[in-house]
């Protein structure tokens, strides 16, 4: 019992994890769970927002280490409030994604935390980048993370259509994210999703208790 307790202090609090982000026809989602756990196993938080607006269009999703996670999101609004100063234009996609490897890369050693990338700008349209513990940087139409993923290659590769409407994506991710849910007992809480276009930015929370159910839980 006590190496049970004193690893879980080791480890820290951890993003036990479902996120994930896909394009749709001019827009992307990107959405999470909401919990926090200890050490894999003890939940300690089941409202931590893990969608994170780091530029008026670009958001990020973490897993792995909240603490690492949450550092390198700081840095990350702060290189990007500086580039879109220095460059008078709103950042590209890109250049965020860019920033989080470069610091995820530079960090390596130091950090245990991954993230995923989406958001639309006026030269490429709708994106989502994966950047993973070791810093590389993947472009991709959809893609998920953490934990509870897992459970749901298999639905999204099946399910996910890049040419779908925003109404049909939106209801892809929040199947997902419930199926992952329902499955990874370290994923949990509501689901948080922004809605990312050219016209702006929704967020939509689903409460667990009015999340799509698949199976007897």
């Amino acid at each position: 019992k006590m190496e049970k307790v004193c690893d879980a202090q080791i480890k820290g609090v951890s993003t036990g994890t479902t996120i994930l982000a896909a394009t749709f026809d001019g827009g992307v989602v990107i959405g999470s769970d909401s919990r926090a756990s200890i050490g894999g196993e003890y939940v300690s938080s089941k409202t931590i927002n893990k969608v994170i607006q780091v530029h008026d269009r670009v958001f990020c999703c973490m897993s792995g280490s909240l603490a690492d996670a949450q550092a390198v999101t700081k840095a990350a609004k702060f290189h990007l409030a500086l580039h879109s100063v220095q460059m008078e234009t709103p950042p590209l996609v890109i250049a965020a994604a860019t920033i989080l490897k470069d610091l995820c890369y530079r960090n390596k050693e130091e950090l245990q935390a991954g993230f995923i990338t989406a958001g639309w700008d006026q030269k490429r349209g709708a994106q989502v980048y994966v950047v993973s513990l070791g810093g590389m940087l993947v472009s991709q139409p959809v893609t998920i993370g953490g934990s509870g993923s897992t459970y749901i290659y298999g639905y999204v590769d099946a399910k996910y259509k890049p040419d779908m409407s925003r109404e049909e994506c939106l209801q892809f991710a929040i199947n997902a994210l419930a199926l992952a849910m329902g499955r990874d007992n370290v994923s949990g809480g509501v689901a948080n999703l922004a809605v990312i276009t050219e016209s702006g930015v929704e967020h939509v929370v689903v409460p667990g208790n009015k999340l799509p159910t698949f199976h007897d839980d």
